[in-house]
């Protein structure tokens, strides 16, 4: 494919952003705090696709944007590979994430208990058109429970390992710090299931689901349960230089894990976890993984068709780079149909010409 670099023209093009710019007005320190505490799901899918947590910067790249995930993925995706990094962190454990909800729709009686925690799934989709009208919507306080959850929740997929139903666990054949990071190294395929996991944390939400929706319809070989879906905060534990461990902090976190099929007498969990929380990501990615063995290639739930096609700051820019001068490209076309209308107008014209040559009876 070829295209014309765009060139010439600097002060149209400085003016083009301008105009941008001024249509988004000026952007202070408010106007992300803003952003960061109003949209907090936005800021979410946003730190993941990007596979950086910051809220703040989220933010900030929302509005400087205009809200245009795309660009706001791809401006702090740039900002990250500009930053050294510093630590390792140490991997973490299911049964240490600090769990606001937590819920199966493969057993009723788990172990800790349902908790629906944040989520309208069981409300009704209405709009508060009232609020246009200068009634503020104050949503109700809500009542304490009167014996709270534990804040931490045992893993499901061990108590199944207890109950025969799921193969027993492996230990990890590879040192945390020597897992191989999507970040730095090219995606290759076949691609091991590392790499698998961490391109779908970062994948684009739409694309994820888009391509998980046609899984779970029909186009994959296995319909998903969903065997445990969790929302909570992780610590990011790292090690001291001295060699002592402490808590950087925590980030929001989602897991799900998803069954449908038994594979050698045990149930296979497909599964898929990313930063922030967006649970639709993690259950259509959690259906991929599932869906990934033994997949027919070209398939929609192959690992080279889903990962190439989900991933955003790829997709979005050879799609947008359609816009650029295409000149050389379009003129070829154009040079092809002309060709081809004078071919059939010569072709048209030869009969009628042979005809008048040939003598009369």
């Amino acid at each position: 494919m070829a295209y014309v670099a765009t060139r010439g023209g600097e002060k149209a093009i400085e003016q083009a952003e301008r105009l941008f710019r001024q249509d988004l007005g000026p952007i202070d320190a408010a106007r992300v705090d803003t952003i960061r505490k109003n949209m907090p799901y936005l800021v979410d899918r946003v730190i993941g696709e990007a596979s950086l947590y910051d809220e703040e910067l989220a933010a900030l790249a929302l509005a400087q944007t205009g809200g245009e995930l795309s660009e706001a993925v791809l401006v702090l995706r740039a900002w990250r590979t500009t930053q050294p990094r510093l630590a390792i962190a140490r991997p973490v454990q299911q049964d240490e994430v600090l769990t606001q909800r937590r819920i199966s729709a493969a057993f009723k009686d788990i172990p800790g208990g349902q908790i629906l925690g944040p989520t309208l799934d069981y409300s009704h989709r209405v709009l508060a058109t009232d609020v246009l009208e200068g009634k503020p919507f104050t949503p109700p306080p809500v009542d304490s429970a009167q014996a709270p959850a534990p804040v931490r929740q045992p893993s499901l997929a061990e108590w199944q390992r207890q109950q025969g139903l799921v193969a027993p666990a492996t230990e990890p054949d590879t040192a945390p710090e020597d897992i191989p990071d999507l970040t730095r190294e090219p995606l290759l395929f076949p691609a091991s299931r590392a790499h698998r996991l961490q391109s779908l944390a970062r994948a684009e939400t739409g694309g994820v689901l888009a391509l998980g929706y046609a899984a779970m319809r029909g186009y994959g070989n296995a319909h998903p349960t969903v065997n445990e879906l969790r929302l909570g905060e992780a610590n990011v534990v790292v090690r001291h230089p001295r060699g002592t461990e402490f808590s950087a902090g925590r980030v929001r976190v989602s897991q799900a894990e998803v069954t449908s099929k038994e594979k050698g007498g045990y149930l296979e969990l497909g599964f898929a976890a990313t930063f922030g929380w967006n649970e639709v990501k993690v259950i259509a990615a959690a259906t991929l993984d599932l869906n990934s063995a033994e997949a027919p290639v070209g398939s929609a739930v192959h690992e080279e068709f889903y990962l190439y096609h989900t991933e955003s700051v790829e997709a979005s820019g050879f799609c947008i780079h359609f816009k650029l001068p295409h000149y050389v490209t379009f003129q070829s076309v154009l040079d092809a149909m002309r060709d081809a209308r004078a071919k059939k107008t010569a072709a048209d014209a030869a009969p009628a010409e042979t005809r008048q040559m040939e003598p009369a009876e």
